[in-house]
């Protein structure tokens, strides 16, 4: 981000703020009642080292980047034709509604995000999504999907999800064992959904050759689903649970840790907030391989996109081989 002016005194129109090729040392917060009711628009090229309070806050040119929290009244939303970087390096928050479906740029939401609606394309969330309802197309979500109500998934990387209602396209994949609703998921005919938990990500992440024991797991939503029955008083809820840890278990004669999964997930998850840049080893090529944000986020857009692929798990596997290595 080039050519900022550093503004050493703002003077906030009442109704609307308009930000271009600006670097705000501070937070843009209401000071009277008046601006409580104030939209913030970014126009491009600006950097916000506090939190940003609007009742809508937009996004309409590239190469953004708020340092603190942002809360919208209204809506938190980035227009479809920005171009450029978008980084919200603390949490989003929202009464209403946060809206990111770009398909020229990829919005980068370094923490949780909380709102009545979320509807994302081609972004990433180093935390979690907690919202009425979340609507995901081509997203990585290194946390989890926490909706009320419903969730729709399509061809997205995502730690997790937990909501009543889920809807799966494309192809989805879970970072964790275990996922959960309350009713039948609706699926399509190209609806394919893995299990990463048993993936060697850190071996993927450097270009070497995966452990042979690893590997990606196909999930059938029919023979890998679980049934609970959960009782509150009078009241009895029935829970579904998509998971491999039967499987999980099974494989845990396995040194799962020099999979170096959950030391890269929690890089990831941490992202801005470590003090320290730490590495897996080396690459291939026998350079560093960084835990830095950048790289894991490019690194699990190309699990996503295919461009790199886990190798399917051995459907059968035999003890004793499993217990001498």
């Amino acid at each position: 981000m080039n050519n900022k002016k550093e503004l050493n005194e703002i003077r906030f129109d009442s109704t609307e703020l308009i930000l271009k090729d600006n670097l705000v040392r501070g937070a843009i917060l209401p000071q009277k009642i008046a601006e409580l009711t104030r939209n913030v628009i970014f126009d491009g090229n600006t950097v916000v080292e506090g939190a940003v309070f609007g009742q809508t806050i937009q996004v309409r040119g590239g190469d953004v980047e708020i340092q603190g929290a942002v809360f919208a009244q209204k809506e938190f939303y980035i227009s479809g034709d920005v171009k450029g970087e978008v980084t919200m390096m603390k949490s989003v928050g929202s009464a209403g509604s946060v809206t990111a479906r770009v398909s020229r740029c990829r919005p980068v939401f370094c923490s949780d995000i909380n709102a009545k609606s979320v509807s994302l394309q081609n972004a990433y969330v180093a935390g979690s999504i907690y919202a009425d309802e979340v609507t995901l197309d081509n997203c990585v979500v290194v946390g989890g999907v926490f909706a009320t109500q419903e969730a729709d998934i399509n061809n997205s990387v995502i730690g997790t999800f937990n909501t009543p209602r889920v809807t799966l396209d494309g192809t989805v994949q879970l970072l964790l064992p275990s996922a959960f609703t309350i009713e039948k998921p609706i699926t399509g005919p190209n609806t394919r959904l893995y299990n990463l938990s048993l993936s060697d990500l850190g071996a993927i992440f450097r270009g070497v050759e995966e452990d042979r024991h690893s590997g990606r797991i196909p999930m059938n939503l029919e023979t890998d689903e679980v049934r609970s029955n959960l009782m509150e008083g009078d009241v009895q809820r029935n829970l579904r649970s998509f998971t491999v840890i039967g499987k999980v278990l099974a494989a845990d004669m396995i040194d799962t840790d020099k999979f170096q999964n959950h030391f890269l997930l929690t890089a990831a998850s941490l992202g801005p907030q470590l003090l320290k840049t730490y590495d897996l080893g080396v690459n291939a090529d026998g350079s560093p391989a960084k835990l830095e944000a950048t790289a894991i986020r490019d690194f699990l857009f190309d699990i996503l996109s295919g461009k790199k692929e886990p190798r399917e798990i051995d459907a059968t596997f035999s003890l004793v081989d499993m217990a001498r290595d």
